[in-house]
């Protein structure tokens, strides 16, 4: 991974500077001890800025292989929205015509993307909720929504997915209300956990999904 290769090269740097200290000289006899005490002062600190580097490039793997899940089954939706027969393999939804599964479909893709772009921390949790809001104001989503709301019940309660889940349904309730003040409805940041980003907003999983998968296509779940 090419994004890697500066932090396994500053880990490394500073992990031979940490070797060269304790090999480091003394010069007089009545300074060794405070030469000591320097040395494992500065040494501590190399050896934080190596956790913290090992720390930051644990998260940047993380991200990688979420979007790396999201690609690959948004690539299976994609295949399966040009072709009826992958569709109808694909979605438990039964009774819709092959337009209609489709469309379900593609809104079950954009949701997963909103998704994973706060899982991977690339938005917050109040541009998460903005991008819903635009969202939940498509008729296709909106009937997306609702006839996968059974999928959404077997969701641990804490998780992301669950939490998105609930705020989603909180704006779908408010629209419903009051229309006309779509661009305010929503709930409010507190109630659900800022962009998990560092494997916070974990990436764009869909209903029915464990933490930190991608999404599925409409009607499947995972417990």
């Amino acid at each position: 991974m090419a994004t890697l290769t500066p932090v396994a090269r500053r880990i490394g740097s500073a992990v031979v500077s940490a070797l060269g200290l304790v090999r480091a000289p003394f010069s007089a006899r009545g300074d060794r001890r405070r030469r000591q005490e320097e040395l494992t002062v500065e040494l501590l600190a190399r050896l934080g800025c190596i956790a913290e580097g090992i720390e930051h490039m644990v998260e940047e793997i993380h991200r990688a292989n979420l979007i790396r899940q999201h690609r690959l089954v948004t690539e299976q939706l994609d295949r399966a929205i040009d072709d009826p027969s992958l569709a109808a393999a694909l979605s438990t939804l039964n009774g819709i015509s092959d337009l209609k599964r489709r469309q379900l479909m593609f809104a079950n893709r954009e949701y997963g993307t909103i998704l994973l772009a706060h899982r991977i921390g690339y938005v917050d949790w109040n541009e998460l909720v903005g991008h819903l809001r635009m969202l939940s104001r498509n008729e296709v989503f909106a009937e997306y929504w609702e006839r996968t709301v059974e999928h959404r019940r077997s969701l641990p309660e804490e998780s992301l997915e669950a939490r998105v889940g609930r705020a989603v349904d909180t704006i779908m309730e408010e629209l419903a209300e009051d229309p006309d003040e779509w661009w305010v409805v929503g709930p409010a940041p507190e109630e659900v956990d800022p962009a998990p980003g560092h494997a916070p907003g974990r990436p764009a999983a869909m209903p029915g999904h464990a933490p930190g998968h991608a999404p599925e296509p409409p009607g499947e779940s995972r417990s």
